[in-house]
């Protein structure tokens, strides 16, 4: 079953769809935005990372329109998503490769450990509970709508190089929302498991 929870007869077995390569599209520019900001290139960097975030969008945009909803796409575009976010927090948390303005470690920290439990969660409700849905809540939907936010801020700031203080701000919030959420799913995760125990 996708990892959306959508019936498999109703996605397709293309492989080349314009969909799919959008998506492929986004997990190739993963490194190629490591390698900018390594380089110490942050016009670049954000240039890479925003067409790479427009992807995101644009691949969703293309399997409504063109009606070309596959299962491989269904894998495709969530990994694609993970590898840009996980790369652009752990890159741009060192000191030596983003200047000025750094997303601070223990935000870093904080966005994995919840990714960590919802994967865990969801791979335990599949697997040892024969769960085939894992919808995502609103407040996860905002949180990582922040969390996304946060790089393309910093990123933002690093081509002007200049550090105002809607940045501090910005890591607030984004630490607020990715707390609630993350308390959402566990909530959401123990009813399950209450509910296949009775």
């Amino acid at each position: 079953m996708p990892p959306d929870g959508r019936k498999t007869e109703d996605l397709s077995s293309s492989v080349w769809t314009l969909a799919n390569g959008l998506s492929l599209l986004r997990i190739l520019l993963v490194p190629v935005f490591v390698l900018a900001v390594a380089g110490r290139r942050p016009g670049p960097a954000f240039l890479v990372f925003f067409v790479a975030g427009m992807t995101d969008l644009l691949d969703g945009l293309a399997a409504r329109a063109c009606r070309q909803r596959s299962r491989l796409g269904t894998y495709l575009d969530p990994a694609g998503d993970k590898l840009l976010m996980a790369a652009s927090y752990i890159v741009l948390s060192l000191p030596s490769l983003a200047q000025p303005n750094v997303i601070p470690l223990w935000l870093t920290v904080l966005v994995f450990a919840r990714d960590l439990l919802i994967v865990s969660g969801a791979a335990y409700g599949r697997f040892r509970l024969g769960l085939k849905t894992f919808l995502p809540s609103l407040t996860g939907k905002i949180s990582t709508g922040f969390q996304v936010g946060t790089v393309f801020w910093v990123l933002f700031f690093n081509v002007r190089g200049t550090t105002p203080g809607i940045l501090a701000w910005l890591y607030g919030a984004t630490v607020i929302l990715t707390v609630l959420s993350g308390a959402a799913y566990f909530r959401q995760g123990l009813k399950i498991l209450r509910a296949s125990r009775a």
